[in-house]
């Protein structure tokens, strides 16, 4: 990328960080079913997007030059995770946390890098499985969990 261009991102990110952060302080604290109230994961998210486009603004003033970049846009990939993001939205609800998140990992990753199948299967299950445990058993909270037919 550019120098100016992720300048500018990260300008751009670290204001929207900060208005996820501030908007997030508005919702209520606890909801119902749950002891994990539903500010935490905007307000987390906000805070991380702080963090990365601080970081991002940091190393733009360590380029050395403006090279040109040569790298060859991958659209083709980019479309693939977009649809299996929005499949993985819209089946959600239909087939649960663990289900619709194994599959987008799976896909995403076997998008990303070709081969190595068992390793992908391994890790989009632990993360699906370990996601779901933590924060439905551990943490209280409700996440869609298996379809029920």
């Amino acid at each position: 990328m550019s120098k100016t261009f992720d300048r500018y991102a990260s300008i751009a990110f670290l204001l929207i960080g900060l208005l996820f952060v501030i908007e997030s302080m508005k919702i209520a604290s606890s909801a119902y079913g749950s002891t994990v109230g539903p500010k935490i994961f905007p307000l987390g998210l906000g805070i991380i997007l702080i963090l990365l486009s601080l970081r991002l603004l940091y190393e733009t003033f360590k380029y050395k030059t403006e090279a040109a970049s040569a790298e060859k846009l991958q659209y083709k990939k980019f479309l693939i995770i977009l649809v299996g993001a929005a499949l993985y939205a819209f089946l959600l609800e239909k087939i649960g946390y663990v289900i619709s998140t194994f599959l987008f990992l799976l896909i995403a990753f076997q998008t990303m890098e070709r081969g190595r199948i068992v390793q992908s299967l391994i890790i989009a299950a632990v993360f699906s499985f370990g996601v779901y445990y933590f924060f439905a058993e551990f943490l209280g909270g409700s996440l869609p969990g298996f379809p029920r037919f």
